[in-house]
């Protein structure tokens, strides 16, 4: 039986980062993914936002790799001139209510360590954004959009420049704790059987069904897993906004948001909407509660300017009926089985803290 030193399962952003982390660091690596290219799931469904650290747990996994990992990505895309653009967001209030809030938002984020935010009156926003309609808004000057998949390409360049090699279409079968060594039986076109000292469990949407497939992985420590669907609607008309424009949050989501692409072309969403099995499909008729929603702070959208565009499936661990869910990245301290780093639950901002995680699996791996 070959025998490797890593060997990470899932090429989606956080499982590249990881790969060129280790190897980056004299480890040998073999990515094993079971789809036939890199980040053809999550990480290629998503809004490519670069997100601030704003909303998450003050403490939380997700406040913490967000926030550093934000400081990473915006290094590591200048470094290497990565598409990205750092065009900040608006945190827009409709109403006298709304406009309450916005103080608590920004000490949300300051406890967080996002200590840029500045409050606007209507005025000042409008200044900035003409065609704004609201009472007053939250300015956060760190958030931003990046070309999620130049900057997957540059993940995956790096970590085979320092030898980590690539398996596609290479579906893990199963895989058991044997001392300090896993054995691994991988399937597709060309199966294979690894021994390896270190696996690390990236595979996002399959993270749970994989852990359930390594024999020795204490079952009582896999999380359950749930399906949430985001629908995104791109825009017929030009939308008039530099700035990324979200509303204050209502309970359960961030509310319909308006992001741009690095062409500056204007998507809304993603909605939540909670479903049983992967299906990828935009029901167009969604698009009726998008319109009242976007139109609180753009009033002269047109009728009939929302198309169906995309969808992604957040990685959730928790049920509908809990509002919140934090990263949970296990270690052989976690369950017990030498060699064995899980992550579950990556949803957004999966992405933005995609090198903090890859700096976290190391301290685990003790690298």
């Amino acid at each position: 039986m070959d025998k490797v030193d890593c060997v990470v399962i899932g090429a989606g952003v956080v499982g590249l980062a990881v790969a060129r982390k280790l190897a980056q660091a004299g480890r040998e690596v073999i990515v094993l993914e079971e789809a036939e290219a890199i980040g053809t799931i999550t990480s290629s469904r998503n809004s490519e936002v670069i997100h601030a650290g704003i909303y998450y747990r003050a403490g939380s996994w997700m406040a913490r790799m967000c926030v550093s990992g934000k400081h990473a990505l915006y290094r590591y895309c200048g470094e290497r001139g990565i598409p990205h653009k750092n065009c900040g967001k608006l945190i827009v209030a409709t109403s006298a209510k709304e406009t309450e809030k916005l103080q608590s938002i920004k000490a949300h984020a300051e406890a967080n360590g996002v200590l840029d935010m500045q409050l606007l009156t209507g005025e000042a926003a409008r200044a900035l954004e003409p065609a704004l309609a609201c009472d007053a808004a939250l300015l956060s000057p760190s958030t931003g959009i990046i070309d999620s998949h130049a900057y997957m390409l540059s993940l995956r360049g790096e970590a085979e420049a320092a030898g980590a090699a690539f398996a596609f279409h290479t579906p893990l079968i199963r895989a058991k704790a044997v001392g300090d060594l896993i054995e691994i039986e991988a399937g597709g076109e060309a199966p294979m059987t690894l021994q390896c000292g270190l696996l690390v469990n990236a595979a996002g949407l399959s993270a749970t069904n994989v852990a359930r497939h390594i024999d020795g992985m204490p079952v009582d420590r896999i999380p359950p897993a749930y399906l949430a669907k985001g629908n995104y609607f791109s825009c017929n008309a030009k939308a008039p906004f530099s700035h990324l424009i979200y509303p204050v949050p209502e309970p359960g989501g961030l509310g319909v948001h308006l992001t741009l692409d690095m062409a500056g072309q204007a998507r809304f969403g993603p909605d939540v909407e909670w479903i049983e099995t992967i299906n990828y499909e935009v029901d167009p008729s969604r698009a009726e509660r998008f319109y009242p929603a976007i139109r609180k702070y753009w009033p002269t959208l047109p009728d009939g300017a929302l198309m169906p565009s995309y969808s992604g499936i957040r990685p959730k661990i928790v049920p509908p009926a809990v509002a919140t869910q934090d990263f949970l990245m296990q270690g052989p301290r976690d369950h017990g089985v030498e060699g064995l780093i899980n992550l579950f639950g990556i949803e957004s901002p999966g992405l933005t803290s995609s090198l903090a995680i890859a700096d976290h699996v190391a301290e685990l791996a003790q690298i």
